[in-house]
């Protein structure tokens, strides 16, 4: 069948095979060259610029004042800072004013501590001496006395006399009861400087109790030094004390390697130097601990090869303490003598915690050899009671102890280690 005849506007097709997209009828083709659309028009031009407000006057001088106590606190913002510092070059009373905030807002930081770690002061001369060796370098054995002499200070310096006449009991244990005396902070400063004073004479040093010291050990010298005054020791003393200190190190640091043997009469008995030196440092340390509970101030142990070097000072004195007691009738008799140098009954001490370690005692004879074969007992303390203990601050009653074998071997040792500590 024959259908009406189509416009050329009513095909889809287009020559050259252009497609028309169905629009109304007339509409402008934009395929077709003849029916081009017209240009769209270009935008204006922006400004250049856009208006600016006028400047903000500058703030008055009553709001500057206003935010000075900001300003000393760091509180202000930088446009604010500005303002100031700008104020601040212009106007003398608030100047004036600005450094006073400055001052008070440095009253209100928190103190630091005078704890300062017990490996700092360590770390800091090993770094410098990495760096640069000392030319005349501490003695091992002396660096303990050197850094709780130094720690001891540290402690003392911000003192107030208040603070020296504060009550202090020392403490120690004596024919088989804990003893004590009670003095002030300056007195267990004097009593520092008189015992000090030991190693002092020995090294060829003036005596800090002059020529009419009296002939003795540490508490005579204590006594003496105590009542010498009909007034109380102030904190004048701490000024002799540490310089006597700094003396004695530098003494023994140019010295040389000999004088560690030479012998600190201690009135009963005697140590060599390197001993003296090491027993120096523990009662430093012990009656820092009493200066500081006494004041209500926290004090941190020695560092632990320091408190290593004092607690094997203390093993290596327990077999003659032990034979004192047993010539004074305190403890059990020997069960059986040696010769020097034969190994005998033995006791184990193990000390845990920083410091720690094991140490082999001979029981029946100073001069035996301490033997593994020959143990019979054996004894587990913490590094610090033993110190405790050591320095009589505790009875071997009430030192928890882990304790295995002999148990009158054991009870020996332990009030042994308490006898060693005095006034």
């Amino acid at each position: 069948m024959n259908g009406p005849a189509q416009s050329p506007d009513d095909g889809y097709e287009r020559p050259g095979g252009q497609a028309r997209i169905p629009g109304p009828r007339g509409a402008a083709d934009d395929l077709d060259p003849g029916h081009a659309p017209l240009p769209l028009p270009l935008p204006l031009p922006l400004p250049l610029s856009l208006p600016q407000a006028p400047p903000s006057p500058p703030p008055s001088h009553a709001v500057l004042k206003s935010l000075l106590g900001a300003w000393a606190l760091a509180a202000c913002s930088a446009e604010e800072t500005r303002a100031v510092e700008d104020h601040l070059t212009e106007c003398a009373p608030c100047a004036e004013e600005a450094l006073r905030l400055r001052d008070a807002v440095g009253l209100l930081h928190p103190e630091e501590t005078l704890d300062l770690k017990p490996l700092l002061r360590s770390r800091v001369l090993e770094d410098c001496l990495g760096k640069r060796p000392a030319r005349i370098p501490v003695p091992a054995w002396a660096s303990p006395y050197d850094t709780e002499t130094a720690r001891l200070d540290a402690l003392l310096q911000d003192f107030g006399d208040s603070e020296w006449h504060t009550p202090v009991r020392l403490k120690w244990f004596e024919e088989e009861r804990r003893r004590s005396q009670r003095t002030t902070v300056a007195g267990v400063i004097g009593h520092l400087l008189t015992v000090d004073g030991l190693i002092a004479t020995a090294l060829g040093l003036d005596d800090p109790l002059g020529s009419e010291a009296p002939p003795g050990g540490p508490t005579v010298r204590t006594e003496y030094f105590w009542g010498a005054s009909s007034y109380p020791t102030t904190r004048q003393v701490r000024e002799p004390w540490r310089e006597q200190g700094h003396t004695l190190v530098r003494t023994v640091s140019f010295a040389g390697r000999g004088v560690a043997e030479l012998a600190v009469d201690y009135g009963g008995f005697a140590l060599p130097l390197g001993d003296a030196f090491l027993e120096r440092a523990f009662e430093c340390w012990v009656h820092a601990w009493d200066i500081a509970d006494a004041v209500d101030y926290p004090y941190e142990p020695p560092s632990g090869p320091h408190l290593h070097r004092m607690i094997d000072l203390a093993a290596r004195m327990l077999p003659g303490a032990l034979a004192q007691r047993r010539r004074a009738g305190l403890a059990a008799p020997a069960r059986g003598l040696v010769a020097a140098g034969a190994p005998g009954r033995t006791l184990h001490l193990e000390i845990e915690g920083a410091g720690g370690g094991g140490w082999d005692i001979a029981l029946d004879s100073p001069g035996a050899k301490p033997s593994v074969e020959r143990t019979v007992a054996e004894i587990a303390l913490d590094g610090i009671e033993f110190c405790q203990l050591a320095a009589g601050h505790i009875s071997p009653e009430d030192a928890a102890v882990g304790q295995h074998g002999d148990r009158e071997a054991i009870r020996d040792v332990l009030f042994a280690a308490a006898s060693l500590s005095r006034l």
